[in-house]
């Protein structure tokens, strides 16, 4: 497989969200405005990419009974990591996504790409994987987001450029599963051409 092929079937063939229907707590949570969807995105592209790397490295020296716990330290680790360093530097993100960045742990899509992938090829190939996957997880969050802030108070990234309130409902938990049954049908018709 070609390196651009290990990025881009994170965008379309295999996207985590709109495809293989992964992450689905983060993604119906966090997305109530394009800025929370683009920030929850690269919080996870984040621990993928570097929990990829590490885990093909150690992948060949884990006995097969606990592989599955030793990933899920290693991602639990670079999870720590990432709320030390939000809370430092990004303090209003963190408690924006609050409990959502320790749930980055048990993130299926995390833990199924170190298993699916990470554990059985190289670190390059590995780290490719991770960015392609993460930034067609953060595309998505990011534009669920946008669709979500745009009817649910007329804005985007926080900027308001329609006048009254919209729909209250885009930002609550029913606008999540419209919005995202919709652009799953959108994006699939799409891709199919």
């Amino acid at each position: 497989m070609s390196k651009w092929s290990l990025i881009s079937k994170g965008f379309f063939k295999e996207n985590p969200t709109f495809v293989l229907v992964l992450g689905m707590c983060p993604t119906l949570a966090t997305t109530t405005s394009a800025i929370n969807g683009l920030e929850m995105g690269l919080a996870t592209l984040f621990v993928l990419v570097l929990s990829n790397i590490v885990i093909s490295l150690i992948a060949p020296v884990v006995p097969d009974k606990v592989h599955i716990p030793v990933y899920i330290v290693v991602i639990a680790t670079f999870v720590t990591v990432l709320q030390f360093v939000m809370q430092a530097y990004t303090p209003d993100a963190y408690q924006t996504l609050g409990l959502f960045i320790p749930l980055i742990v048990v993130n299926c899509i995390v833990l199924g790409r170190a298993e699916a992938f990470a554990s059985k090829n190289g670190v390059w190939d590995s780290a490719l994987d991770g960015i392609g996957i993460g930034l067609g997880f953060t595309l998505s969050l990011t534009a669920i987001g946008i669709v979500r802030e745009i009817l649910g108070s007329g804005s985007v990234f926080g900027w308001k450029f329609l006048a009254g309130d919209g729909i209250l409902a885009f930002v609550m938990a029913p606008g999540a599963f419209l919005v995202l049954g919709y652009m799953m049908v959108l994006f699939n018709k799409l891709a199919k051409k």
